[in-house]
């Protein structure tokens, strides 16, 4: 049995046998990570260039568009390259990075998801108090205790993990790196168990902060239902449901991915399953919490009028000249 000091790659799980499959899910996947790219992209130079988005929720948003592309960029293009080349190989380093990254950008995301739904309580809420309660300072305190929250967490559980002996074979039955799926590959009893403390630990910091929404959002819908106006009512409702509905998605699906007994894994049910918490959301935040404030859609299309017409500049300064 291979150990941890003579392995160079592990091996990855392949979407399918079938050549026609695994291009679908080249093109599939390059699809969304596109559409992610170019939605947080865009994000990311509306709040940079626009000082009307200079805001506290502007701010978290960019932090959380960071984050997004963080976790888009880490596993997928692995996944587009071995189902477009037809391999399942992966280096050392190269899952030791991945498994690092991943942990970081998904610990730093939900911690930052948490201090969104804190700000939205405090602006419904406690009006008054916003200034204070969340001023510059301060939020530059809560973004930056959610970094450095998730790559303490990251550095913990990469640093075990991988300093653990490996000498269970070196097929992983995912198709990234995820810390059950190399924890599986462990022979050492102390240190599976010391790592499984970690995740319990973790998933409840996770589940806490869960908690933490939906009591922040009982709070967000008791105030809003004291609202006379109809419209009122339903644009608050239609901003807060859809944010409920992706924490519920990413907290389900990590804890199932993380906790759940070996005896029911099944590789087609974890891929599924790694798919909605690991490339959906990054797509999806975009839509769900910037897309759907007008702020930012005038401030985007301000850039793009401002993109357009600097981009017909150029022939209609020839055509000026032609005429003269």
């Amino acid at each position: 049995m291979p150990n941890s000091s003579s392995m160079h790659q592990f091996l990855l799980l392949a979407f399918s046998d079938r050549r026609e499959l695994q291009l679908l899910h080249f093109w599939l996947f390059l699809a969304i990570s596109l559409a992610a790219l170019l939605a947080n992209g865009l994000i990311l130079s509306a709040v940079a260039c626009d000082h009307h988005l200079h805001t506290p929720m502007g701010f978290f948003l960019l932090n959380l568009s960071l984050t997004d592309l963080g976790c888009i960029c880490t596993t997928v293009p692995k996944a587009m390259h071995n189902s477009l080349w037809d391999t399942t190989t992966i280096s050392y380093m190269g899952c030791a990075a991945q498994l690092f990254f991943l942990a970081f950008f998904i610990s730093a995301e939900f911690y930052l998801l948490t201090i969104m739904c804190y700000d939205r309580y405090v602006a419904i809420c406690k009006p008054l108090h916003y200034g204070t309660l969340l001023g510059s300072r301060a939020c530059a305190h809560m973004a930056a205790a959610a970094w450095a929250a998730g790559f303490l967490t990251a550095l913990l559980h990469t640093a075990n993990i991988f300093s653990l002996p490996l000498c269970q074979g070196n097929a992983l039955g995912q198709f990234f790196c995820e810390i059950p799926h190399v924890l599986k590959l462990s022979c050492s009893h102390s240190g599976y168990l010391r790592e499984i403390g970690l995740l319990w630990f973790t998933i409840s910091l996770g589940l806490g902060c869960f908690v933490f929404i939906v009591f922040s959002y009982v709070q967000i819908f008791r105030a809003v239902l004291r609202i006379p106006s109809h419209q009122g009512r339903h644009k608050a409702f239609s901003m807060c449901l859809p944010h409920l509905a992706v924490v519920s998605l990413f907290v389900s699906a990590t804890a199932f991915s993380n906790l759940k007994p070996p005896s029911i894994s099944s590789p087609s049910p974890d891929l599924v399953v790694s798919v909605l918490y690991m490339v959906v959301p990054p797509a999806l935040n975009p839509f769900i919490y910037s897309l759907r404030n007008q702020e930012l859609k005038d401030a985007l299309g301000k850039m793009m009028t401002g993109c357009f017409l600097r981009s017909n500049k150029l022939p209609l300064f020839f055509c000026r000249t032609l005429i003269v």
